[in-house]
């Protein structure tokens, strides 16, 4: 009953939302970045953050969720209400900055930081070095989301595998808060988007993917390497495309339209396309978690997979050194 009054919620949340950004002309509109083609609302993950975050307390109160991992989460909610912030007035960098700082350093309080890290030949469980790992792993994570979500279906898709797979793999119930949260907005954002997710949404997903990470490695060490595999499709994208515009000394900070799943949208593919084949290849990297029972051997597939996926997105558009 809990996880269908939060899908409930978020789906009925999220179009309201969308009703009172069309009534108070919050869109977003079309710049060099964009993947859309229309002004459009946003700020559907509201819906998300806040079902979101029912949910966790529901749970917390319930005794279902680890205190420790609670209270690392609710570093989310910080990171939701400066994306919400940004997406109506564009604050400056350097408060974006300072707030993802603060939270990675609340997060890995509350989980004790990371206690090692595994490199299948050798391990470091130096404190220091884990836990500045940690502390730039959740950076890059809350940006990589927020760069990824950028055309319609594609970050929501993202999220939903990933709790589904938490849960699969992992069988804890807070993944089916997240699922049927996520899963309420992005029935109005697949395909044909009447509402965008904005960064209130974007960047505490990608928190709380760094989150489940670290808390699942302190756990197992081994577990650090599930999660980099089930999130690869993102940040193998993310990570190659910042490497290559580093290369071509490009300015970083400037908006670009390079990553992979926007150069398939300029190749012809439509954004339902990409979406649905994203999901594919998800349920791919989900499938050799369960038949490659070696996680290093596993990571090697995965890994090769990644460079046959990009290799085959600069056939269809080449990384243009140029703007």
């Amino acid at each position: 009953m809990l996880y269908i009054i939060i899908f409930a919620l978020s789906f009925i949340l999220t179009y309201l939302i969308k009703e009172y950004a069309i009534k108070k002309s919050l869109l977003a509109e079309v710049n060099d970045r964009s993947s859309h083609t229309i002004p459009t609302p946003h700020g559907g993950g509201i819906a998300i953050a806040v079902t979101w975050f029912l949910g966790l307390f529901y749970l917390y109160f319930s005794s279902k969720i680890d205190e420790s991992l609670f209270f690392a989460l609710l570093g989310g909610a910080i990171l939701s209400i400066i994306g919400f912030l940004d997406d109506l007035y564009d604050l400056s960098p350097k408060i974006r900055v300072f707030t993802q700082a603060f939270v990675a350093v609340w997060g890995l309080y509350f989980l004790g930081g990371l206690k090692e890290l595994d490199f299948f030949i050798f391990s470091v469980d130096n404190s220091f070095l884990t836990n500045i790992f940690a502390f730039f792993l959740i950076v890059w994570f809350i940006n990589l989301y927020n760069f990824l979500d950028g055309i319609n279906g594609y970050a929501g898709s993202e999220a939903v595998f990933l709790a589904l797979s938490g849960y699969i793999l992992f069988g804890d119930s807070f993944f089916l808060v997240l699922l049927v949260s996520v899963l309420g907005f992005l029935l109005w954002n697949f395909g044909n988007a009447k509402i965008f997710m904005g960064d209130v949404g974007s960047t505490l997903l990608g928190y709380n993917v760094a989150i489940f990470t670290i808390y699942y490695a302190n756990y197992n060490s081994k577990n650090f390497w599930i999660w980099i595999i089930l999130f690869s499709l993102f940040w193998f994208d993310a990570t190659y495309t910042i490497i290559k515009r580093f290369l071509n000394r490009e300015k970083l900070s400037q908006a670009h339209r390079k990553h992979a799943y926007q150069r398939l949208t300029q190749a012809g593919f439509s954004h339902i396309e990409v979406a649905t084949y994203s999901i594919f290849i998800n349920i791919l990297v989900l499938a050799s978690l369960y038949f490659i029972k070696n996680i290093a051997l596993c990571l090697v597939f995965d890994l090769v997979l990644m460079i046959v996926l990009i290799k085959y997105v600069n056939s269809k558009k080449e990384f243009d050194a140029k703007r």
